[in-house]
């Protein structure tokens, strides 16, 4: 990247945030201190009113804007994956609001790069087999909650928990949504529990915003699921695979704790951080013919206890 776009795109990164730190831009762009303080001095010599606080970082003066910013074919691609990937991986709502963003992206596009989105529409597909949400219930079942955590507002649910079944109504103070494993989550304080939880958006049955605020200091979601991990009793466990079936494993290795993996022999040798080897072994058993546990032992026993279990029934 040449200096003059670098310069450009610090100055939409300064409008970005209301504060960035020089480390940052360091970070971004792999250049010096000295080199940000430069550049931050070349904007501040054309105009563009800079508020330089040491300690804290950069900030545009109130009120200052840049003209509409022209996209470059990649980003303006980047922009159509994207809605083809949120079309398919959240709700309704959330959805909508993206298509309504990216009718002003395409607003600010020269007639050019307006067309080349038109052409590649059809070029760009996300397949997924199971939705996680129901077309006839999908609306709105993000939204609440990211608005609820912007106004600091109770949220009541309906929710049907997944290991009882049971159906219960609480009120709760939403921290922050994430996806995993095929799911949205939102991590909330209970107020029933008194607790945090884990609520699955899709065995939410119901929502509904209040009108009563919380004040509660919650931790960010990353505070959050940073010290859920550490708090957990995660067991190691070693696998070795036949090279022919790591391959299948590929999609679906991360779901169960995978670490990393080498090249032993002939094999592939798989380390997991499993929080449930009942959970793991069950996984293992649709491969379990190409592969053997190297460590622990007592997970060779727990396999040996549901292949009994199992042949019981059929003989």
């Amino acid at each position: 990247m040449n200096r003059i776009d670098r310069v450009t795109a610090i100055l939409i990164q300064l409008q970005s945030k209301k504060i960035v730190k020089a480390q940052d831009i360091a970070d971004r762009f792999q250049i010096s201190l000295r080199t940000v303080y430069r550049d931050v001095k070349t904007l501040e010599e054309a105009g563009i009113p800079i508020i330089g606080e040491a300690g804290v970082g950069y900030s545009i003066m109130d009120g200052y804007r840049l003209p509409p910013v022209m996209f470059t074919k990649e980003e303006a691609t980047a922009f159509l994956t994207a809605e083809k990937i949120i079309e398919k991986f959240t709700d309704a709502s959330t959805e909508a609001s993206y298509k309504s963003a990216m009718y002003k992206v395409r607003a600010v596009l020269r007639n050019a790069d307006k067309e080349l989105l038109e052409n590649m529409e059809d070029h760009i597909q996300v397949i997924r087999n199971v939705l996680p949400f129901d077309a006839e219930t999908s609306r709105d079942r993000l939204q609440p909650f990211l608005k609820s955590i912007v106004e600091q507002k109770i949220v009541h649910v309906r929710y049907t928990a997944f290991h009882s079944d049971e159906t219960t109504e609480r009120d709760i103070e939403p921290v922050g949504i994430f996806y995993a494993s095929g799911y949205w989550h939102v991590i909330a304080y209970c107020r029933m529990r008194k607790d945090y939880r884990d609520f699955r958006a899709d065995r939410i049955n119901s929502i509904s915003l209040t009108d009563e605020s919380f004040h509660t200091e919650h931790p960010t979601l990353k505070n959050y699921l940073e010290k859920f991990v550490q708090q957990q009793q995660l067991e190691k466990i070693v696998i070795n695979v036949e090279r022919k079936a790591a391959k299948y494993l590929e999609g679906q290795k991360h779901y169960y704790g995978f670490v990393n993996e080498q090249k032993v022999s002939d094999k592939i040798q798989m380390t997991f951080l499993s929080a449930s080897s009942e959970s793991f072994i069950r996984w293992y058993i649709m491969f379990a013919d190409h592969a053997e546990i190297v460590y622990p032992d007592s997970l060779k026993e727990t396999l040996k206890n549901y292949l009994r279990k199992m042949a019981d029934k059929f003989l």
